[in-house]
């Protein structure tokens, strides 16, 4: 491969990517946790959006329950938000034979 077609080859690459990172600021993704009492939204690029807990979740003598269940629907949507990442720029680099990086 010469030079300029690799040259060609880094600059589709970059504008490819600085695409997909913008359609990633852009989708959101949400997490879950007690079949669904507790829902966070974010971006796929891990901006939060939002927090939603149904009422009957709210026990003041049971705030750690509430708590937990929050950390782990923060945890989901941030497992998804990376999978989300992970599908989109993936593609974009797998094959990439670049010499010498």
């Amino acid at each position: 491969m010469n030079q300029q077609a690799m040259m060609r080859q880094i600059q589709k690459m970059q504008a490819e990517m600085a695409k997909a990172q913008e359609e990633l600021a852009v989708t959101e993704v949400t997490g879950q946790a007690g079949n669904g009492l507790v829902t966070v939204t974010c971006t796929a690029t891990g901006d939060w959006r939002g927090i939603k807990i149904d009422p009957k979740l709210i026990d003041p003598d049971d705030p750690e329950m509430l708590q937990d269940l929050v950390l782990a629907a923060l945890n989901d949507a941030k497992a998804i938000a990376e999978q989300t990442q992970q599908d989109r720029l993936g593609p974009l680099t797998a094959g990439m034979s670049l010499p010498g990086l």
